[in-house]
């Protein structure tokens, strides 16, 4: 196993599309719940204790080797707003073509066929980890921070924000992203005992009433 796989992962330059998305920060910004750096900690750190603990578990339950079919039912059932699935999907598939194409497997491929329209985002992170070598705890720290920092770096593109101060959101909410990790790995290891029903099921209402208007936005910036 390579270390340095995780960095090729978790590199913001990684083609995986999610460039192209502000995990709910464009809403957020629109309905003035973000307006500097002070609410933007706010908001991603809800964003981290709900949907980043789930995605996170999600994650790592992957890497221990948990059907894809199983969590991929899982997330649907965990993301009410089909705005989100559509974006997790779509995610997923632009993941998955990266992944392919930098670790090549079997189990890639034949997850690829399974969901021709894209598994949930998570869940591919998790296999695209597994295929790098990685253990589910570098799954699980690759999409909590990726739920606080996609949405960082959104913000200073929507507001004009301070990178320094988007980045110092960041550094104080690292403590947190320890926290959600440990959880998001015990709960991922209780799957083989308890099934499914063992990963957190956290659920930030305004995050999927958010994505439902931003969808419906004839012009917006990011796709999500």
């Amino acid at each position: 196993m390579s270390r340095a796989a995780l960095l090729v992962l978790a590199d913001g330059r990684f083609p995986a599309g999610g460039h192209a998305h502000s995990g709910g920060a464009e809403a957020a910004v629109k309905a003035g719940r973000v307006t500097g750096a002070a609410s933007l900690e706010d908001f991603c750190r809800g964003r981290l204790h709900t949907a980043g603990l789930v995605a996170a578990a999600l994650a790592a339950a992957a890497v221990l080797g948990v059907a894809p079919g199983e969590l991929d039912a899982a997330a649907d059932a965990r993301t009410p707003s089909p705005a989100l699935r559509v974006a997790a999907r779509r995610l997923g598939r632009q993941l998955m073509r990266a992944a392919r194409a930098t670790w090549p497997s079997d189990e890639l491929d034949a997850v690829a066929r399974q969901f021709p329209k894209g598994a949930h985002q998570p869940v591919v992170l998790g296999l695209a980890a597994r295929a790098a070598g990685l253990e589910p705890v570098d799954a699980a720290y690759c999409a909590a921070y990726e739920s606080v920092s996609g949405p960082a770096s959104a913000t200073v593109r929507l507001l004009s924000l301070d990178p320094f101060d988007a980045t110092g959101v960041l550094a104080r909410l690292a403590p947190e992203v320890d926290l959600v990790v440990d959880r998001a790995v015990e709960a991922a290891r209780r799957v083989a005992d308890d099934g499914v029903d063992a990963l957190p099921a956290s659920s930030a209402p305004l995050l999927e009433v958010g994505a439902e208007t931003h969808a419906a936005w004839a012009v917006r910036l990011f796709a999500s």
